[in-house]
């Protein structure tokens, strides 16, 4: 059991460590990501540079890589602690990927991901934050960190077991987006327009 939970976290952080954006944008441009835009392997910079088509794939395939590993040791019976350290995993792997030189994406889509088999509820009030914020301010930096603001919130109220483990995956994730805090501060960040993205 314990090789198989090593084996399964080591798995979690290699799949997190895959950037669709990376490998996307090369195909679609045979550019490099993160010389393009802001620099970010997200589907936010994918979005801006590339278009939506490509933003939704590397948006989907970020948000499995972290549902996929954890909904599996879900499925083994693994304990939350062990789930949790799977979710972190994924995460860290998008956040530093062994395959790009460890400079990977801010891991919001991934952790998204990673947090929705915990609970249904849990899962809908992540993405309504998401979505509700963006709709209205069209900045994807502040739906981003709005919902992982709540997180722990809703963790806390849906599956407390895991608050903790929310509370420092968020954590890790807010630090990720410093810059663009600071820019959101200022009034600096940039909105997300439907006609400024290419549509490919």
């Amino acid at each position: 059991m314990t090789t198989w939970v090593v084996f399964h976290i080591v798995g979690a952080y290699l799949l997190g460590s895959i950037s669709s954006a990376v490998l996307l944008t090369k195909v679609f441009t045979n550019g490099d990501i993160r010389k393009q835009g802001s620099g970010n392997p997200g589907a936010t910079n994918v979005l801006r540079t590339v278009g939506k088509k490509a933003a939704v794939v590397v948006f989907v395939f970020d948000v499995l890589k972290g549902a996929v590993p954890v909904y599996a040791g879900f499925l083994l019976g693994y304990p939350p602690l062990v789930l949790s350290v799977i979710a972190l995993s994924a995460c860290l792997g998008h956040m530093y990927p062994i395959f790009f030189a460890f400079k990977g994406g801010k891991g919001v889509a991934t952790a998204l991901g990673a947090m929705m088999p915990l609970n249904g509820y849990l899962a809908l009030c992540l993405l309504g934050t998401w979505l509700a914020v963006f709709v209205i301010a069209r900045i994807s930096s502040l739906a981003a960190v709005a919902t992982l603001l709540l997180a722990p919130v809703y963790a806390f109220l849906f599956k407390p077991e895991y608050t903790l483990a929310v509370a420092i995956l968020c954590a890790l994730i807010l630090l990720k987006h410093k810059s663009n805090i600071q820019r959101l501060l200022r009034k600096k960040e940039l909105k997300i327009r439907p006609s400024a993205s290419k549509q490919k």
